[in-house]
């Protein structure tokens, strides 16, 4: 992710629909209006009735994942006690259920895995201020691997898989220094760093850390992210990372791919990450960085590899800078859908993010704030994200976040050897989808009436047949939702909440409805 200087940084092989499949949802919304007529103190007050409808035979994008990724803190905090990194790991991971029938953490279902350029072993010398923002590397100086290095990281891998996390993603900001032009995890002027003649020395190194981290630790990663951000300058030494132009990613993924078929692994590749979803869909203001879903599976296009048979059918891109205001947000996401739907075998997934910049003045990326406000925030972009780019998957930047800033979902003590851990709403805000609606799961019809605001529904068909529904209440007056099919009332249905007083905290019906209170994010599971 590029950071600003305030910052610190269609459906397929589908079985015959389940009675509970072919559910179509109602949901009433009331309030009551403070300019409503006059009434008696004995007279109940009568809610005003807001209908959504829900439409499973109309379906769209099946999910990948939801994730988030371990740079750069736990690189440390793998190491600390064994029982704080546990909790943690819990928190990110488990889909266990406590005694009170709360959820333990959210269920990611996909880790990134972050390859260290090496930055951390040249320490001050290079250049990057921050030591938590530098990384190891598993290859040393006299060209051989060190897999004991990265261990912290490693940990928080190997959590993942015991705790269920069905895929990985190895991703690198930078080459190793060892390759780079300035012999840096981060350019100079703006410049790529890294000559063309390293590009296929890089390709057999990811090839040998996906081999590598296999033999070590039993680990397989399904996808390799080779560039991070190529649009962006990476020269001001504030973390590892360089720029690259499309035909330079395009040469070094068919160099990838040739080097991972060589070691007969199955992991894919994904491409590209852009900074900025724009950069997806318009040449914006990055010549030849730009219109990467075009440049890279538009057949006629001079840097195409979608014939590569190890390239992931999906292209990745950040929603940074692009959340604000909604109208606009809505607007750009669905740029993306509609270009999407030249390439009918194309997915499109939302690789990372976390609050930046002033956002038009709605919320600010700096200042850390535990509470609803960003919560609120995150889950309106993943509505955004899933409902009008179609987006299969959606990642998180940093999990675990040392910083005065918006950008963890779990804050820790900036302490290498031990420490204490704080949660953020973001974490259940992310869980109210992460947990519920799991890989394979396809999206269908969710409406609201346009004259609705502050209110968000989307819902989902898991592979399991249930249906899973999350509606975001960000207005400042409780809403009474109700849910009923068109072959009559659904019965059987579990409800968590999140608010500022409930973390994905189980809620009952009654007499048919559910609270959706003030500021509050509520999932609905059909049984």
């Amino acid at each position: 992710m590029k950071y600003l200087s305030l910052s610190p940084k269609g459906i397929s092989d589908r079985g015959p629909f389940s009675s509970l499949m072919l559910v179509t949802l109602f949901l009433i919304f009331g309030s009551c209006r403070a300019d409503g007529p006059v009434r008696k103190p004995d007279q109940p007050a009568k809610k005003t009735v807001v209908t959504v409808a829900i439409d499973p035979s109309k379906t769209y994008q099946t999910i990948d994942h939801f994730g988030a990724s371990d740079a750069w803190a736990c690189q440390f905090v793998g190491n600390w006690p064994a029982g704080t990194k546990n909790e943690i790991a819990d928190l990110l991971f488990s889909r266990d259920t406590l005694s009170n029938g709360q959820p333990k953490g959210i269920g990611l279902s996909l880790w990134r895995f972050n390859i260290g350029a090496g930055t951390a072993e040249q320490g001050d010398a290079s250049g990057i201020r921050d030591e938590w923002r530098r990384a190891e590397s598993f290859l040393t100086n006299d060209g051989t691997y060190n897999w004991e290095k990265q261990a912290g990281q490693l940990w928080f891998l190997k959590a993942g898989k015991e705790r269920g996390v069905p895929e990985f993603l190895a991703f690198p900001n930078s080459p190793p220094v060892q390759f780079t032009t300035n012999r840096r995890g981060y350019a100079t002027n703006g410049a790529p760093n890294l000559n063309p003649d390293q590009h296929e020395r890089f390709s057999e190194f990811l090839a040998d850390v996906v081999d590598g981290v296999r033999s070590k630790t039993g680990i397989t990663f399904q996808y390799i992210s080779p560039v991070n951000e190529p649009q962006w300058d990476w020269s001001d030494g504030g973390q590892e990372g360089t720029p690259f132009y499309n035909n330079q990613i395009a040469g070094m993924t068919r160099s990838l791919s040739a080097a991972l078929l060589k070691r007969r692994l199955s992991t894919k590749i994904n491409i590209a990450e852009a900074g900025q979803i724009d950069y997806l869909y318009s040449e914006h203001n990055r010549p030849g960085r730009s219109n990467q879903i075009n440049s890279f599976f538009l057949k006629e296009a001079p840097d195409y590899v979608g014939d590569l048979p190890n390239l992931s059918r999906a292209i990745s891109g950040h929603s940074y800078f692009t959340t604000s205001p909604q109208k606009t947000a809505v607007a750009k996401r669905k740029q993306i859908a509609s270009l999407l739907e030249t390439h009918p075998d194309l997915k499109y997934w939302m690789s990372e993010y976390c609050i930046l910049g002033d956002n038009d003045g709605e919320i600010q990326g700096s200042g850390r704030d535990l509470g609803m406000d960003p919560a609120l925030y995150v889950a309106k972009v993943i509505h955004n994200d899933l409902t009008h780019a179609n987006a299969s998957a959606w990642h998180w930047w940093i999990a675990l976040s040392p910083y005065n800033y918006k950008d963890g979902l779990i804050y820790v003590d900036k302490n290498k050897t031990g420490g204490q851990y704080t949660v953020s709403k973001m974490l259940w805000a992310l869980g109210n989808y992460s947990l519920f609606i799991r890989p394979g799961a396809v999206r269908v019809e969710a409406t609201l009436p346009p004259d609705t605001e502050g209110l968000f529904a989307s819902a989902f068909l898991n592979k399991d047949g249930k249906l899973v529904m999350v509606i975001v209440n960000s207005s400042s007056k409780e809403v009474e939702v109700k849910a009923q099919s068109t072959t009559g009332p659904i019965d059987r249905v579990k409800m968590y909440q999140t608010s500022a007083t409930a973390t994905l905290t189980p809620i009952k019906e009654h007499k048919g409805y559910f609270t959706a209170k003030a500021s509050s994010i509520t999932t609905i599971v059909g049984e």
